[in-house]
C-alpha cells in the first residue's frame, strides 16, 4: 500500500494518474494547502520542502522499511522503477523519457506556474506588466518546444510514458487561464488522447471532492504565498 498526501493540483494529478495506470493499491492522505496543512510536522517529516505530493510506500523493493519521496519528479521515477511500468528499460528509451520529465520539472512547470500566478494573484494595477509578458513568452516558447516534439508521435517520448504523466496536467491548467492550444494542433490532439484514457479521466474526478475544502481567496493567497526564508526557519524552530 502507498501513502499518497495529495491536493487536486497539477503536480498531485501527475501522481494519482500514475497510480491510477499502474493499478497500484494506493491510500490518499489529504494535503490542504490552501489551510496550511503542508506545514504540519507530521508532513514535513516526509516532505522538508514542505510541498505535495509526497509518498510512502510500505512496501519498497528492497524489502526493508518504508520509505517516504517527495518531489512529483522523483516520485514518478521511483514508481516506474518500481513498477516497471511507463519508463522504458534500455538506456536510450529511459533517457528521452528523464529528459522530458525534467523539461516539464524545470521548465513548463515552474513557468506555467508562474504565468498562472501573476494572471489571477498578482495586483491588476500594471505594475506586473513586465513579468507576466515574461513568464508568457516562455510558457508559449514551451508549447512550441511541445508541439514540435509531438508532430508525428502519439505520445512525447513515443511509447505512453511518466513523461505525457507529467506535462498533461500543466497543460490542462494553463487551459484553465486562456491557452486554447489552437496554435499548437499536435499538443491538442494528445491532450485529446491524454483526456481520453480512463485512468486520466479517474484522476480527475477523484480530485473534485476536494474542491470544495478550499480556504477562503484571501486566506489561501496569504498562506500559499506568504512564504520567506523566515517561515522556514520558523518550522524549524529557529
Amino acid at each position: 500500500m502507498i501513502d499518497l498526501y495529495y491536493w487536486p493540483t497539477s503536480n498531485g494529478h501527475k501522481i494519482t494518474i500514475y497510480l491510477e495506470e499502474a493499478q497500484l493499491p494506493y491510500r490518499i492522505v489529504p494535503v490542504n494547502i490552501s489551510k496550511g496543512d503542508q506545514f504540519k510536522p507530521e508532513f514535513l517529516a516526509i516532505s522538508p520542502n514542505n510541498r505535495m505530493p509526497a509518498i510512502v510506500d510500505a512496501a519498497p523493493a528492497d524489502g526493508g522499511a518504508p520509505i517516504s519521496v517527495f518531489e512529483s519528479g522523483a516520485i514518478l521515477v521511483y514508481l516506474a522503477e518500481k513498477t516497471g511500468k511507463f519508463m522504458p528499460a534500455d538506456v536510450r528509451g529511459k533517457t528521452r523519457v528523464q529528459e522530458w520529465l525534467f523539461w516539464q520539472m524545470g521548465g513548463l512547470g515552474p513557468m506555467s506556474g508562474q504565468r498562472g500566478h501573476f494572471i489571477n494573484h498578482a495586483p491588476k494595477d500594471g505594475s506586473n506588466a513586465y513579468a507576466l509578458e515574461r513568464y508568457s513568452k516562455e510558457t508559449d516558447r514551451l508549447h512550441s518546444v511541445l508541439d514540435r516534439q509531438l508532430a508525428g508521435r502519439d505520445y512525447i517520448a513515443g511509447a505512453y510514458s511518466i513523461a505525457d504523466m507529467a506535462c498533461y496536467p500543466w497543460c490542462v491548467s494553463a487551459g484553465r487561464y486562456g491557452t486554447t492550444y489552437e496554435q499548437y494542433p499536435n499538443v491538442r490532439a494528445w491532450m485529446a488522447r491524454m483526456a481520453a484514457r480512463p485512468a486520466v479521466a479517474k484522476a480527475y474526478e477523484i480530485g473534485k471532492p476536494f474542491e470544495s475544502q478550499r480556504a477562503s481567496d484571501e486566506d489561501a493567497r496569504n498562506i500559499l504565498y506568504g512564504q520567506s526564508g523566515d517561515s522556514v526557519k520558523k518550522m524549524s524552530g529557529g
